[in-house]
């Protein structure tokens, strides 16, 4: 028990001391299944709580917004774990999900809320992964979609990116050319980017950069940033240099929408779970990148912590809906790595 404590200390990094205190206190005074629901509460929590208990005018709305916050882990602790009258909590569990599934929100939820509400998740998808992240090669389609596609654990293909030209072609000034020939239009600004911890405001800014800079020159700054191609013209350029991996099941489907993430040593993606539709996989042009795989709260229990590294050339495929997942890009040349979801 100490052990997943110190684990759950240790994962939940971003968040403030007194949330993880709070988890500790609920954890001990009522050992039930929703402690680890109440650890998923957003960094900075706490301190938003004291602010407004200080403050007689925001005192009622914080309050209520603290009892509505409790009644919903509550809630969702209950359907995932509790059983009425010989298998009722089983059967609501499906009916609940797909009450809502299909409709629209009237207001979208807040990022920093989105992991306090995450719904529970089995852990069959990470029970069975111990030690080690397997490592295929000539896998056939037909292969990989029975024993790994839709497992949700990871696994690295070595082989996927032989063909591909974009392992040669892609690198910083690659991106500029084609974000200043393609890159100005309204399509492309939608587009999602992820400055991580560089402060960007978005791709045209990171591409922007000093020569020294994107050199990694003695006393410039490191960088790391992601973002989507989602801009038809864009797509049609880079698609010309990768295809969709050999692997993937005859049936599924490649998203419409790739990510590229790319930057230097010493930095990388935070401690995260996505919010996406579908697993996904990621391929390592160029570099090499730690990926460290927590299991969800709920799983601490059941299921390992996994560190593996991604090699220049190879993919890993798993479920970024499930795995937590923390990247670190390590010495040696910039890393930049392509990936989508696939159904």
């Amino acid at each position: 028990m100490d052990e997943v404590h110190e684990k759950m200390k240790n994962f939940l990094i971003n968040s403030d001391t007194s949330g993880i205190e709070l988890g500790e206190f609920l954890a001990n005074r009522f050992p039930t299944p929703i402690a680890p629901y109440l650890a998923l509460v957003p960094p900075g929590t706490g301190q938003w709580i004291r602010r407004r208990l200080g403050n007689p005018w925001k005192a009622g709305p914080a309050v209520l917004l603290l009892l509505l916050l409790s009644l919903l882990v509550l809630l969702f602790a209950a359907v995932n774990h509790t059983t009425i009258g010989g298998g009722e909590g089983q059967r609501w569990r499906p009916l609940l999900a797909t009450l809502f599934a299909n409709e629209d929100c009237i207001l979208t939820m807040p990022a920093q809320l989105q992991k306090a509400f995450r719904p529970p998740e089995s852990c069959g998808f990470c029970r069975a992964v111990h030690g080690t992240v397997p490592r295929l090669s000539n896998v056939s389609p037909g292969e990989f979609a029975r024993n790994y596609a839709y497992r949700g654990g990871p696994v690295i293909v070595t082989d996927a990116t032989v063909n591909w030209t974009a392992v040669d072609r892609f690198d910083y000034w690659f991106f500029k050319r084609v974000y200043e020939t393609h890159g100005n239009g309204p399509k492309a600004e939608r587009c999602q980017f992820f400055p991580y911890q560089t402060g960007f405001r978005d791709i045209r800014e990171a591409l922007s950069l000093p020569e020294s800079r994107v050199q990694y020159n003695p006393g410039t700054e490191p960088w790391y940033f992601g973002w989507s191609n989602c801009d038809p013209a864009i797509v049609k350029v880079l698609r010309e240099h990768y295809q969709r991996p050999y692997f993937l099941p005859a049936d599924s489907e490649n998203s419409a929408i790739d990510w590229v993430f790319m930057g230097g040593p010493g930095l990388g993606a935070h401690m995260h779970v996505d919010n996406v539709r579908l697993p996904s996989w990621q391929s390592q042009l160029k570099g090499a990148k730690e990926w460290i795989l927590a299991p969800p709260p709920e799983c601490f229990y059941q299921c390992e912590f996994l560190s593996v590294v991604v090699q220049t050339g190879e993919t890993i495929v798993l479920d970024t809906n499930k795995w937590y997942h923390k990247t670190n890009v390590l010495p040696g040349p910039i890393s930049i790595t392509v990936g989508a979801e696939y159904d």
